[in-house]
């Protein structure tokens, strides 16, 4: 049997028209860049600087030029409209820059948020860990008690030294030794 190729009717049709051009996938972010950068333009002197020229030469011209060579006449009209048009603009753009550097701050905020609240912990941690150590130091022999103790053994060392030597000078001369004992009764020495 060969495959039924028409669709079934227990399944939902496909509604959407299909294109033979392929579709651009264009960045989201793309619009929002233009408007930072059109935000950031607007606030330079530069973009300050040519729009005053620009109104400068316009009003001049108008006033100032041959009647048949003047486009807008002394209220000015179309360069109000024009000036409005742009300021029209310009503000949703200002804003969406704005909103979008606001996203990006709100982003810095919490991460700088959560850098401070890691560093806190670390600090803490480590405030305990010093703590210990200092404990576990007052426990621990310092060089001046190793020191002290170094000395008084060897003063005792030097200590029993002498009495050894003196032990064994006595032990080597006995009748020196019984001598001494006479002169110590009170006998005469012959």
């Amino acid at each position: 049997m060969s495959e039924n190729r028409t669709p079934r009717l227990d399944t939902p049709r496909d509604s959407r028209r299909r294109s033979l051009r392929p579709r651009r996938h264009r960045d989201s972010d793309t619009f929002g860049v233009f408007a930072e950068n059109f935000a950031r333009y607007m606030g330079t002197a530069r973009f300050l600087f040519w729009m005053t020229v620009l109104v400068t030469t316009w009003i001049t011209w108008n006033v100032l030029a041959p009647a048949q060579w003047r486009w807008d006449d002394y209220p000015f009209i179309f360069l109000t409209l024009i000036l409005s048009l742009q300021a029209s603009y310009a503000a949703p753009l200002i804003i969406l820059a704005q909103n979008r550097q606001e996203n990006r701050d709100k982003v810095l905020a919490d991460n700088d948020r959560r850098v401070n609240a890691q560093s806190q912990a670390d600090m803490e941690f480590l405030s305990r860990e010093i703590a210990w150590l200092r404990m576990s130091v007052g426990e621990v022999a310092t060089r001046d008690f190793i020191r002290s103790e170094l000395k008084s053994l060897v003063s005792d060392l030097e200590e029993r030294v002498v009495e050894e030597l003196e032990r064994s000078r006595t032990s080597a001369r006995p009748e020196t030794a019984g001598e001494n004992r006479q002169d110590d009764l009170g006998s005469p020495r012959d």
